[in-house]
């Protein structure tokens, strides 16, 4: 890539790294927040799933109106907002301020992805596309090797809420260099597409079986792995006798494993097929669902390992999963479907954290109990989505068989 391309790319990958960093966080302080706050799992999932949820509604909503304005400033706009909801978590004293500043970070924090992700579109040429996503998905994987594991490390030193002032603090001294190197992208504005039009191409997806299929593939598939993950640390805590101390190098170790897996993962599915990859993942991976749902006292390494292996198998079933789903869009509503995945995806992870809310409750030492119910919803999730991609993928070889004759009959 060229240098300013170069520049830019890094800089909304550090972007992400703080985006995505503001998320995951808040889940694996719950077995410090619970007993701080006095909170019930409900309540404890109602605030990690504030942030889903606004992020859907504002994802949503952006799928009609982001097209209206110039990317930079809409982007600048979101982070500000998102930054500003990051910062009131520090002064957050109970159940009730918490939520309020996580609505407020998801509602902006949902108009960033899909802004990021179109600016890569319009500024890097298509030749040079692959190598700018790679370095943007950098970000992601920051935030899950390096952003989680020092975030809880923070947190048990000195305080919960330093994870967020660091989050805070880094993005503050980014953002001068986010106005200065993204250019102004509104090339989009000289032949803008009329709200009609796109409210058209939006409901064109519920009218296409195949794209129907993906999006419901691809909410379950999020449930499926989401409805297990907010009070996973609380029951590692308390249930597994895992010291507070320690839980950074679960996150160190399982994302160090999923990096790995990943891009083994790409290329197999490439090699052996995206289908026939996912579904031997996913089943797989049900069996370390199990034993981490039933995990009685165990040692740390035993801890290390069935998450490291966990991990691999989540993102062995996630990296097909997420080709196929997008192997299933046309041309002409590319744009509305995947900020409709993106949506769906919000929505399932927000849906499944309030059912793992629901179903589970804590004792006066905050022991989780009924988390061996949210593992076998999520291995019946994950074994539904296994069948569901034996549809999906002859939707998707019906679909390109039909384009094909379609391309013979009008050469």
């Amino acid at each position: 890539m060229k240098r300013n391309e170069t520049i830019l790319v890094a800089l909304l990958a550090l972007l992400n790294f703080t985006h995505i960093l503001d998320f995951m966080i808040m889940m694996p302080l719950g077995n410090i927040l619970m007993p701080k706050w006095a909170l019930t799992t409900s309540q404890f999932a109602v605030i990690v799933s504030g942030y889903s949820l606004a992020a859907f509604v504002s994802s949503f909503t952006a799928i009609f109106f982001a097209d209206k304005f110039d990317r930079k400033k809409l982007l600048l706009w979101a982070y500000l907002g998102f930054l500003l909801g990051t910062f009131g978590c520090v002064f957050a004293t109970g159940h009730f301020t918490m939520l309020l500043a996580r609505i407020v970070a998801g509602i902006f924090g949902g108009l960033i992805g899909a802004q990021v992700l179109s600016i890569i579109g319009d500024v890097i040429p298509y030749e040079r596309r692959g190598q700018a996503m790679g370095l943007l998905m950098g970000g992601f994987a920051l935030a899950s090797v390096v952003g989680v594991p020092f975030g809880l490390f923070l947190a048990n030193k000195f305080d919960w809420y330093f994870p967020f002032i660091v989050v805070a603090v880094v993005g503050s001294l980014l953002f001068p260099f986010l106005i200065k190197y993204i250019p102004n992208v509104n090339g989009h504005l000289l032949n803008p597409v009329h709200l009609r039009q796109r409210v058209d191409n939006f409901f064109l997806i519920f009218k296409n079986d195949t794209q129907m299929t993906a999006l419901a593939f691809s909410m379950l598939m999020i449930m499926g792995h989401f409805i297990i993950i907010p009070l996973i640390n609380p029951y590692m805590v308390y249930n597994v006798g895992v010291k507070q101390e320690y839980t950074p190098l679960i996150y160190l170790c399982g994302g160090l494993s999923a990096m790995i897996t990943a891009q083994l993962t790409g290329k197999f599915a490439d090699r052996y097929g995206k289908r026939q990859v996912f579904v031997v993942s996913a089943l797989v991976s049900t069996i370390f669902i199990f034993f981490i749902t039933n995990m009685p006292v165990m040692p740390l390494f035993v801890v290390l390992i069935t998450f490291s292996l966990w991990f691999s198998t989540a993102t062995g079933r996630t990296v097909p999963g997420q080709a196929m789903t997008t192997q299933a869009v046309t041309t002409q509503t590319r744009g509305s479907f995947m900020s409709l995945n993106s949506c769906v995806q919000s929505l399932g992870s927000g849906l499944a954290t309030l059912a793992s809310g629901w179903i589970t409750f804590s004792d006066a030492s905050y022991s989780i109990h009924n988390y061996h119910i949210l593992g076998y919803i999520s291995i019946g999730l994950i074994l539904l989505c296994a069948a569901m991609a034996y549809r999906l993928d002859r939707l998707i070889i019906a679909h390109f068989r039909s384009l094909e004759e379609v391309k013979n009959l009008h050469p």
